[in-house]
C-alpha cells in the first residue's frame, strides 16, 4: 500500500513539476544570445556570445573594470570555433573551439583564447589553460554602440578581422586562413593529373591563376579549353584579360569584342561594361 501511495506521490510530483516547466514566463532576455558564422576564406568561423547593453552606464574602465580578465560579452564566456587550422595575429591555432577572453587597458588591449570553454563567463579563468594571448590597439567607433557587437570587418581572400565594439571603444585580431595550398590541391587533383570534362573546371582553374599571379601561359591554355568546349561571356571576358595581361593586345581586343556580342545577347550590361572598358584601357 506504502509503494502504492509512493508512486502516486512521484507522479504527481512529476506532473506538478512539468506543469510548472511549462508555465514559465518567455520574457526579453537582458544580454540576448547570438551566433554569427562567417566563411573566412576556406574555414567557417563561428561566434557564439551574448551582448549586453550600456543602459547608461560608463563601461570601460567602470562596469568591465581595466586590467582584470573580461568574458568579452556576457553570460557564458564567448566561444570561438575555427572549422580548420588557421592564424590568429600571427600565431598558430589548431581547429576547435576556444572560450574568447579579454583584458581591457586605455591604450592596450590583451585577447586570449582559452582551451576551457565550459566556464560561466569569466569565474574560473586559469592563464594555464591559455592557447595563446596577444595585445592589440584599441580604437574609437564613430558612433556609439549601445549594444555590444562582434563582427567580422576587414575581409580578403584568405582573412579577416574579428571586431568588438561596444560604447565608444573597438577593438579587433586578424584571422589567416590557409588558402593556396589547399586550391592548389584541388587544382592538380582536378585539372593537371586529371583530363576534365567540364569546361568550368578550366575556367575555375585560369581565373585563379590569374588572379593570385601564378603562370599565366598556362592560365591561357585552360581558359582556351574552355572557351573551346563551351563558350560564354564571362568566360571570353577572362580570355581577354589573360591575353592583355600577356601582352597580346590584338587577340585580348577580339576576345573582348566576343564577350560584348555574347553579353549583349544575354542582356547582361555589366559584362557589356566590363569589355567597353577593357578595350579602352588596351587602346
Amino acid at each position: 500500500m506504502k509503494s502504492k501511495l509512493f508512486i502516486c506521490a512521484s507522479i504527481t510530483l512529476m506532473m506538478l513539476t512539468n506543469l510548472s516547466l511549462a508555465q514559465q514566463i518567455q520574457m526579453p532576455q537582458a544580454s540576448p544570445q547570438a551566433t554569427l558564422v562567417q566563411k573566412v576564406g576556406l574555414t567557417d568561423v563561428k561566434v557564439e556570445y551574448s551582448r549586453p547593453s550600456t543602459k547608461d552606464r560608463k563601461i570601460f574602465g567602470e562596469l568591465v573594470p581595466y586590467g582584470q580578465v573580461w568574458r568579452t560579452g556576457a553570460n557564458a564566456a564567448t566561444i570561438v570555433t575555427f572549422s580548420t587550422d588557421v592564424k590568429v595575429e600571427g600565431k598558430d591555432v589548431p581547429q576547435g573551439s576556444y572560450a574568447l577572453y579579454s583584458i581591457p587597458e586605455k591604450n592596450e588591449w590583451t585577447f586570449i583564447l582559452s582551451k576551457n570553454t565550459k566556464l560561466w563567463g569569466a569565474t574560473g579563468y586559469d592563464a594555464e589553460e591559455d592557447l595563446i594571448r596577444f595585445q592589440v590597439k584599441p580604437g574609437k567607433t564613430g558612433s556609439k554602440y549601445e549594444t555590444m557587437e562582434i563582427s567580422f570587418v576587414d575581409m580578403t581572400d584568405t582573412g579577416a578581422s574579428l571586431s568588438t565594439k561596444w560604447e565608444n571603444t573597438s577593438a579587433k585580431f586578424r584571422i589567416e586562413t590557409e588558402v593556396d595550398p589547399i586550391v592548389m590541391k584541388q587544382i592538380q587533383d582536378m585539372v593537371i593529373d586529371t583530363e576534365a570534362d567540364n569546361p568550368g573546371l578550366y575556367y575555375q582553374a585560369a581565373d585563379y591563376y590569374f588572379k593570385n599571379g601564378k603562370d599565366l601561359n598556362q592560365a591561357l591554355v585552360w581558359i582556351n579549353k574552355s572557351v573551346d568546349e563551351d563558350p560564354k561571356f564571362w568566360t571570353m571576358h577572362l580570355k581577354a584579360k589573360i591575353e592583355e595581361r600577356l601582352g597580346k593586345k590584338k587577340e585580348a581586343i577580339a576576345s573582348a569584342n566576343k564577350s560584348m556580342e555574347m553579353a549583349r545577347e544575354a542582356k547582361n550590361m555589366d559584362y557589356v561594361g566590363l569589355n567597353e572598358r577593357l578595350i579602352k584601357a588596351i587602346r
